[in-house]
């Protein structure tokens, strides 16, 4: 009986089996050190199993929760839940995937990169929640982009700032308003480690001002194949005030910024070179990094005895911007007093005046009374410039037309490449299964690609509404234990708390909205008729429930009273138990609603949505997106794919396009949402829903992938920057 219960074990892994602990444990140091694992459902699980409990009160932290295993005790507990194996596969996968680069996209289409890779650089990176260095919609983005050139082999470095205190924690007080919390990151817990010269030295970077140096040291953090380098200003030789310059992420006042963007350009450039790295492309991720181009022209000028000019021409070239802000005022701006302050030096360098310097970043170079613009200065010192959507294209280039008078508005040089997610990242375990089941073999390696997706008609239509309804359970559970914890950190009763434990009803039509609480994205819309949503979400027969999401910014005091607004309807008894507010918005909270919900709801006022990439994750977990007709939504929507909301116009009166988009959006709710979620055939499905379902992932999922977006900037933008293919110029 002995021998038998032990069997097994030893039978199927004897090799494995006698692995030392030590061994044991450096390989699963080093899954945990290359966020590839993150997205890798079968080794997040893998660390999950390890202890579920403290995985999830870690924050999914696989370096903090390895802290807690001694090698010895991380072999015992392999050996109860039979892991070897499990630990062993994950490794070899990894290192072949690190170093198989030969059969890559990149490998095959972008070899000119190979000896001069791009060099992409953002303020912010959304990787993972483990990982608190990006705060919203740019952060991902930049993360997906990173993943995706790392998955097509893409020869890329990235560059942004290392924020010890992340963006703030969120909590709602008693009166429902947003209270915000820094709290320090423990570096040890985070897969980094200093970045090296060539001889083994680890990097600091020092960066003249007027009013002194200013040094930063540079981390390195694996992102599969890409390498990510963050500065840090922590370090000795600066000022007490300036070792917390990179301490948060957007804020402080208008110097703190200056400052942040000077380390984040001009010191990223300078590590670049430190570590030998000669890129061949910049890329430019909104005008955070702007200052990039003017520290490689004065390198050109140093080495190579160029003029000024004739060095912005060469490295202009080599220089693509993508703007993601569609509002004027997201544009950031600063006084000459700043701007000579921090870029000083350089000037100096590079042989300019002030007027000069001031002029690159100006509009009109000669108005005095015009400020210095990131935006503007990038575009200036890039040929290859986009938006983030076709839309959006069209919005940016009538903003800047000022720029090129002498030119037509169709004709301004700024084009557009649609923004993407990263499939594997955001897809649910589940989903993959499915597709897994019904899709051809390695259909991941294509999923760029729209006949990969095609697939989706063979998936029986009871499978698809029976794995979204487990991810969908699998949501609501969340929220309840999410809703119940800020019942009882506020010091609500215990009835509150177990009412909770109940909100929001698997069977019930649900909705998620979450994204930054800026005003003109109305996250209030929906209640602007508040016996209208009354009506909808109490109908004895078809009722709607709704789960929201998102922060303000800690200076956007309107942002702050429409979260206010919206989470304070709970203690109304007409919507008690049916919309509910989560608070903290991050990736782990997106990850469950963008999966679980059966509607997206975005309601901008158009058109000052750039893109927006949650609806795109949506999509690939068979939620269906309820949207104005803006940013992606407006070149995705077929009519078959989800629903709009109004007809893509806007009144000239924001009042009166607020009060038409409310009407519409109470409308579609009415007459054809909640109707097509509710019409069941005999076997309890709606058959029309599941359709629509099936048309959104055919027709969307392919068409809004990370993969699809770096592959277009790889032939519409870094191939031609690096001088390898002729392209489009436009970008569009």
């Amino acid at each position: 009986m002995c021998a038998s219960t032990i069997a097994p074990d030893k039978v199927s892994e004897p090799a494995l089996i006698e692995l030392s602990p030590g061994s044991l444990y450096d390989k699963c140091s080093a899954l945990a050190k290359n966020l590839w694992w993150s997205w890798h459902p079968d080794v997040v699980n893998l660390f999950r199993d390890l202890d579920p409990v403290r995985w999830r009160q870690l924050d999914h932290n696989p370096i903090a929760l390895l802290r807690e295993f001694t090698p010895e005790r991380l072999a015992e507990r392999a050996t109860e839940l039979v892991l070897f194996t499990r630990i062993n596969q994950a490794y070899r996968r990894m290192k072949e995937y690190l170093n198989s680069n030969e059969d890559t996209w990149g490998n095959t289409h972008a070899g000119v990169l190979g000896a001069h890779p791009v060099a992409y650089f953002s303020a912010e990176f959304g990787l993972h929640e483990s990982v608190p260095i990006y705060s919203g919609g740019l952060g991902l983005l930049s993360g997906d982009h990173i993943k995706s050139a790392s998955g097509l082999g893409l020869p890329l470095v990235a560059i942004g700032l290392f924020y010890d205190q992340g963006y703030f924690k969120q909590q709602l007080d008693e009166d429902g308003y947003q209270q915000e919390e820094y709290l320090d990151t423990q570096v040890h817990n985070l897969p980094m480690e200093p970045a090296v010269d060539a001889d083994g030295q680890p990097i600091t970077v020092s960066i003249n001002t007027r009013d002194g140096q200013l040094k930063a040291k540079v981390w390195l953090m694996h992102v599969g194949r890409v390498k990510l380098y963050l500065l840090d200003c922590d370090v000795e030789g600066n000022s007490p005030h300036d070792r917390q310059l990179t301490s948060r992420l957007y804020g402080g006042d208008h110097r703190t910024r200056v400052r942040q963007e000077l380390v984040l350009g001009v010191g990223g450039v300078k590590a670049l070179r430190a570590l030998g790295i000669t890129p061949g492309v910049y890329h430019l991720n909104e005008g955070h990094s702007a200052f990039a181009p003017l520290e490689v022209i004065r390198e050109r000028m140093h080495d190579d005895g160029m003029s000024f000019d004739d060095a912005l021409r060469e490295v202009a070239q080599r220089t693509v911007f993508t703007t993601h802000t569609p509002v004027p005022a997201g544009h950031d701006r600063f006084d000459g007093g700043l701007i000579e302050e921090h870029l000083g030096p350089l000037r100096d360098e590079l042989g300019i005046s002030y007027e000069h310097l001031m002029g690159l970043g100006r509009v009109e170079p000669q108005n005095e009374s015009e400020s210095f613009c990131m935006t503007v200065v990038a575009l200036k010192l890039s040929r290859r410039a986009n938006a983030v959507s076709a839309l959006h294209g069209q919005v940016s280039r009538r903003m800047w037309a000022h720029l090129w008078p002498w030119r037509v508005e169709e004709e301004i040089p700024i084009g557009h490449i649609t923004n993407g997610v990263h499939i594997p990242t955001w897809l649910a375990y589940q989903m993959n299964t499915l597709y897994d089941r019904y899709f051809e073999a390695g259909w991941m390696r294509h999923m760029g690609d729209p006949g990969a997706w095609q697939a989706i008609f063979s998936v029986p239509p009871g499978e698809l509404w029976e794995t979204h309804n487990a991810l969908k359970s699998l949501l609501l559970e969340f929220v309840r234990r999410r809703v119940a914890r800020q019942c009882r950190r506020r010091g609500e009763s215990e009835e509150t708390v177990e009412a909770a434990r109940r909100v929001l009803n698997p069977n019930v039509l649900t909705i998620g909205f979450a994204r930054r609480f800026a005003t003109y994205k109305r996250a209030d819309l929906f209640s602007r008729d508040v016996d209208r949503l009354c009506d909808l979400i109490n109908n004895p027969q078809r009722p709607v429930q709704f789960i929201f999401a998102g922060k303000a910014h800690p200076a956007d005091e309107p942002g702050k009273q429409l979260i206010k607004k919206i989470s304070n309807m709970r203690h109304d008894d007409r919507f008690a138990g049916r919309l509910v507010f989560l608070e903290d918005y991050e990736i782990n909270v997106a990850r469950h609603m963008i999966q679980g919900v059966d509607v997206w709801l975005n309601n901008p006022r158009r058109p000052l949505e750039a893109s927006g990439t949650s609806g795109q994750k949506v999509v690939l977990n068979g939620g269906l997106n309820l949207s104005i007709l803006d940013g992606w939504w407006a070149e995705a929507y077929n009519g078959r794919n989800g629903f709009a909301i109004g007809n893509g116009t806007q009144h000239v009166s924001d009042d009166v396009t607020d009060a038409r988009d409310a009407e519409n959006l109470y409308d579609v709710l009415e007459n054809e949402v909640i109707p097509l979620f509710y019409d069941r055939d005999a076997d309890g499905l709606p058959q029309e829903w599941i359709e629509r379902m099936m048309n959104s992932i055919n027709s969307l999922a392919w068409r809004f992938s990370a993969h699809r977006m770096v592959t277009d900037y790889a032939r519409h933008a870094y191939l031609p920057s690096a001088g390898g293919i002729s392209c489009d110029m436009s970008i569009r």
